[in-house]
């Protein structure tokens, strides 16, 4: 079947070729170069052009000749792969979505349009490579998809996940794409096609990340606004053993995401960085300071009033902390060392103190239990700005979840056991906060739910009850005097179980 004519300029089909020797010979090679310069040609951004070219292709693709390509025997067809992976490409790049000014999505329904034009095209090839795979006559096949693995993966990620230039349609062949090309490579997931289905098989994560390489650098990585999604969800399926190879190639776009004005960026970065720290050895990552780097990247993001972003820093510091500390060495003939962790827990008081917006409130209480946790007994060097934390956001009510509240009360806790030596002389402070929070609660008349009421008296009830055993009993002692004055019967149920509870316990609370 003869393809439309050919569209020739001045330069020749193969002007701007990057290939290294000659294109195929054949007729077959030829209309395919053809095809190839009118993608890279000026003559590709006119609409009549581009669809003329897509029509080509897709005739061409059906034509009987086209049986052979994945053969490997014919001499004539050397070379043919990687034209074919030349002309992926360059659908790739004809269907990728460009960088537009914010509040204009105009040409997000051409990019779906094309996307799903290309998609079906790359399904035809992908059932060519198929029908060679299961034909006896054709062992060169698997030698022949490796240039067009990659490139149609890059494609299929592109338009397969809910993004704004995607559409059902456009998603749905993606989709199928990304589906036949796992078939055709034999490959179970996408994690299986990236590192491999064994460990005899290599991968393909490092042809990918060449392939996004270019795209990734300071300079164009905003260029095409699908290269950072797909590398960030490419990075997400390759766990451990396999990331820590690729550590060279994935740290540094991590980093420079991260780094970037927009708060929807920093969180992606932050969440590759956070990948990164969990499935590669601490060993690498210490090497050449690199964990360093991270913390510090990760820190400065502190300093925002964006609770998403606060979050997910948070999360990949506490998962960070012990990588840094193995690089930490006490003697034990003095004091401890002051670590990472206490830098971050310093920092993040000094900002819950005066903080009012109610979600970055949630999220700091949301944490603050982890880091006193990580910290143990050594959070007695922050025990007096945790007391003015503590007692002050008790005091505030927080809608009608209580979200921070418990959490202030579960990292109470935890402190309680923790610092239970130091704790007595704050009997007072903390008695206090414990007693109005539940007067508070029992007195509430808002619509926050009775099952959130009793949670909060429930975790109120077992500080006091901690806070006795840290006191020798004093607490007992000093609630005996209203226990029978009390007239609430919430307020009263509470002084009466830690009456009872704290009966013949221990002083020691660990």
């Amino acid at each position: 079947m003869e393809p439309h004519g050919p569209r020739e300029s001045p330069g020749g089909p193969w002007e701007g070729s990057s290939l290294p020797g000659a294109w195929p010979s054949s007729a077959l090679g030829q209309a395919f170069s053809q095809i190839l310069h009118q993608f890279a040609g000026q003559e590709s951004r006119r609409g009549k052009a581009r669809n003329a070219a897509l029509e080509d292709l897709a005739a061409l693709l059906e034509a009987k000749e086209c049986d052979r390509l994945f053969e490997g025997s014919d001499a004539s067809l050397r070379g043919m792969p990687e034209m074919l992976g030349q002309v992926v490409k360059a659908l790739g790049k004809y269907a990728a979505p460009a960088e537009e000014p914010e509040g204009r999505g105009d040409r997000h329904s051409e990019v779906a349009e094309k996307a799903a034009a290309v998609a079906l095209l790359f399904l035809k090839l992908l059932r060519k490579v198929e029908a060679a795979k299961n034909s006896l006559v054709c062992p060169a096949w698997k030698t022949s998809l490796r240039p067009l693995a990659g490139p149609i993966y890059v494609f299929a990620v592109t338009h397969s996940l809910e993004q704004p230039w995607t559409s059902q349609r456009s998603q749905e062949v993606a989709g199928q794409v990304l589906a036949l090309l796992l078939q055709v490579t034999d490959c179970g997931s996408v994690a299986g096609f990236l590192h491999g289905e064994n460990e005899d098989e290599k991968g393909r994560f490092s042809a990918i990340m060449g392939l996004l390489k270019p795209e990734l650098n300071k300079d164009s990585w905003k260029n095409n606004p699908a290269t950072k999604y797909v590398f960030s969800w490419t990075l997400q399926k390759v766990t451990r053993p396999w990331l820590s190879q690729h550590l060279e190639r994935i740290l540094p776009p991590s980093l420079l995401i991260s780094d970037d004005y927009q708060t929807e960026n920093k969180i992606l970065g932050v969440h590759c960085l956070h990948h990164i720290v969990l499935n590669v050895p601490a060993a690498d990552l210490l090497q050449y300071n690199r964990a360093q780097v991270v913390y510090h990247a990760l820190f400065n993001h502190l300093y925002t009033r964006e609770h998403h972003l606060v979050q997910a820093v948070l999360l990949c510091l506490l998962d960070l902390f012990p990588v840094l500390e193995k690089a930490l060495h006490w003697k034990g003939d003095g004091a401890r060392p002051t670590t990472h962790c206490d830098e971050v827990l310093q920092l993040i008081l000094t900002h819950m103190e005066p903080e009012h917006r109610l979600l970055l409130r949630r999220t700091y209480a949301r944490n603050l239990a982890a880091f006193v946790k990580r910290l143990g007994i050594l959070t007695v060097r922050h025990l007096k700005r945790l007391e003015r934390v503590i007692t002050g956001y008790l005091e505030v009510y927080d809608g009608p979840e209580e979200e921070a509240r418990l959490k202030i009360l579960e990292t109470l806790k935890l402190l309680l056991q923790y610092t239970w030596p130091r704790v007595s002389c704050r009997l007072v402070v903390l008695l206090k906060a414990l007693l109005k929070l539940i007067c508070d609660v029992a007195r509430d008349s808002s619509l926050t739910p009775e099952c959130v009421k009793s949670a909060l008296l429930e975790e109120a009830t077992d500080c006091l009850i901690l806070l006795d055993h840290c006191s020798s009993g004093r607490v007992k002692g000093l609630l005996a005097k209203i226990a029978h004055s009390c007239e609430d019967s919430q307020v009263g149920s509470c002084i009466r179980r830690v009456q009872q509870l704290s009966e013949g316990a221990p002083c020691d609370a660990t």
